[in-house]
């Protein structure tokens, strides 16, 4: 079938630059991507954080932080959930001068038995979603940098943090995700299921930034019925952000 997004225009240059959000100092070059609202809001109490900007009212107006984790400096922000708004905030803080990222956040458990909570690593997506067609020649699959899933999977080990690896299913549309799909993800061999890890893989490969994911086991959707978990209270929502700090400065 003909559609426009198999059109992938190798160009770099698009009539609309990204352009840095206004900051009131310098963001570090190492930048963690947290999608856990109530964490990132703590920060200055659990990390010392200040504030020193935000994104636009049109994004979000969500806020940047910079941290010292380990003596290096880390800004911190919440992208937005969904690959076309979170793209928007990661794009822009490599215009602002980001080279190394983590990105940190839940996803749907696709596998059965994988309980909630539950540490997964992705080396590769499937690109259910629009966005990364854009940055990436049109494929079924596209893969994570193997050498910051090692970093990644290496911090996991040096804390014994139980996990997985493997490949994430991303989505645009999370009320279609159908038993038939979830089946046929699955059997693809497909752990997990969001909405943004295919458009970062593509997006740092495109604006050659280093990038690395943690997921952790939120929801399930592997069953006949959905359930929920109550997985946005999840604790291992502070951790995982710990554990993204950690990572992102040696990458």
């Amino acid at each position: 079938m003909d559609i426009p997004l198999t059109e992938f225009d190798p160009d770099g240059d698009g009539l609309i630059a990204p352009t840095p959000p206004t900051l009131s100092e310098p963001l570090p070059e190492r930048v963690v991507m947290c999608f856990f609202p109530e964490v990132v809001d703590g920060l200055a109490e659990t990390h010392g954080a200040r504030r020193i900007g935000a994104y636009s009212r049109e994004l979000g107006g969500h806020a940047i932080y910079r941290l010292v984790h380990g003596g290096v400096p880390v800004g911190v922000f919440h992208p937005g959930v969904g690959a076309p708004l979170a793209v928007l905030h990661f794009e822009r803080a490599i215009a602002a001068g980001g080279r190394y990222f983590v990105a940190c956040g839940g996803a749907g458990a696709v596998r059965p038995g994988l309980a909630l909570g539950h540490v997964v690593v992705p080396d590769a997506a499937v690109r259910d979603e629009g966005t990364s067609h854009h940055y990436a020649e049109p494929s079924r699959l596209i893969r994570a940098d193997p050498s910051a899933v090692e970093t990644a999977v290496a911090t996991l080990a040096a804390h014994d943090v139980p996990h997985v690896t493997g490949t994430t299913w991303t989505t645009d549309a999370s009320y279609r995700e159908t038993p038939e799909r979830v089946r046929a993800r699955r059997e693809e061999g497909c752990v997990t299921v969001e909405m943004e890890t295919a458009a970062f893989l593509a997006v740092a490969r495109f604006r050659d930034v280093r990038f690395a994911q943690y997921l952790y086991a939120g929801d399930d959707v592997s069953g006949e019925a959905w359930d929920h978990r109550a997985w946005t209270t999840a604790a291992v929502r502070p951790e995982l952000l710990g554990l993204a700090l950690e990572t992102v400065t040696r990458l």
